[in-house]
């Protein structure tokens, strides 16, 4: 069942252009130069229920701006978002209820009470009766460990204290979708594993629909099976993550540990990238070879031993599609 559709989105903004020098700071002063900026330019995509969709592009390539719309913060220049068949700029109240909302560089808990108390708030802000309350701050401690942090107050929190704090008040209303923007920045290895597990466990039992934006592509891979690329505002890639990587990355490598030497290594579909004494590593193309072609032919004429397959690091995939984009918008 679709959740989020988005048709045609545009944001645009008026930036000052400004001229060097004490005369230009009057003239922009007293006649500013306004142009416009496009920051997301036409965009369309949908989102199926209990997807972990994950939102990516370089910095300022409109990945914030998109949430932000979708969560109805700022209202789109044209186009059309729904959510849950509601539009959130134009009925923001209905729409609220169902979404949950983290933006890792700022926190909705109240800086000087204490944790517990901001999640008080939030209960009464959100009208959550009693023993939803109960159940949701279970199931929460269960997988952050919450009741631990509940009597500090928010400013003595670690930051990653802060962030399963921010994940918690985002939950504790039962949203059917939230929004994840850089939910695991600054985070120790600890701290981000037991938000991946959270975020994880959310989608799993309560078919929580996930929207994640992040720079950190270890989340990308752990928890994503869709992704979605924008860069200058427009969306380059949508897919699963295991057919981008295909398409984007189709060679592997082949390492090969001989049990004699041989002279006699090399292959038609594949290329011999280092030898070193009995380890041989090849390059290979997955479009024109199998693996499991390339292993067969070598192991009938050669003394294998051990071998092993690499798949494709996401991050030169992600690299060549934020690299395509800029030679195609230069």
């Amino acid at each position: 069942m679709e959740i989020i559709r988005v048709e045609n989105l545009v944001k645009e903004f008026k930036v000052n252009k400004k001229k060097p020098g004490i005369t230009g700071a009057l003239i922009n002063l007293i006649k500013p130069d306004r142009q416009k900026f496009r920051a997301v330019d036409n965009i369309s995509f949908s989102v199926k229920k209990g997807e972990i969709v994950g939102y990516i592009g370089p910095n300022g390539a409109g990945k914030s701006t998109t949430v932000k719309m979708l969560a109805g913060i700022l209202h789109p220049t044209s186009g059309s978002i729904s959510i849950c068949g509601i539009s959130p700029h134009e009925d923001r109240k209905a729409v609220v209820g169902r979404l949950g909302v983290v933006f890792g560089q700022r926190t909705q808990l109240y800086w000087d009470v204490r944790l517990g108390e901001s999640f008080e708030l939030l209960k009464r802000i959100y009208k959550i009766d009693n023993a939803t309350y109960r159940k949701n701050m279970e199931m929460i401690n269960d997988v952050l460990k919450i009741n631990e942090l509940v009597d500090k107050p928010v400013r003595q929190l670690s930051l990653g204290q802060r962030m399963r704090g921010d994940l918690a008040a985002a939950i504790l209303h039962s949203p059917e979708i939230l929004f994840l923007d850089e939910p695991t920045i600054g985070l120790d290895i600890e701290a981000k594993h037991s938000i991946r597990n959270f975020i994880h466990d959310i989608n799993r039992l309560n078919q929580v629909t996930v929207i994640l934006t992040t720079h950190d592509l270890d989340d990308v891979e752990q928890l994503c099976s869709r992704l979605i690329v924008i860069n200058h505002g427009i969306i380059v890639e949508d897919g699963p993550l295991d057919v981008l990587v295909r398409k984007l990355a189709p060679e592997r490598i082949l390492s090969v540990e001989l049990a004699s030497p041989c002279e006699d290594i090399q292959h038609a579909n594949a290329k011999v990238i280092s030898r070193e004494a009995l380890k041989v590593t090849y390059s290979f193309d997955r479009n024109e070879i199998t693996a499991a072609s390339l292993i067969s032919e070598l192991s009938s004429r050669l003394p294998i031993r051990d071998l092993s397959v690499k798949e494709p690091d996401i991050e030169d995939t992600v690299r060549k599609l934020y690299e395509m984009d800029y030679k195609k918008t230069e």
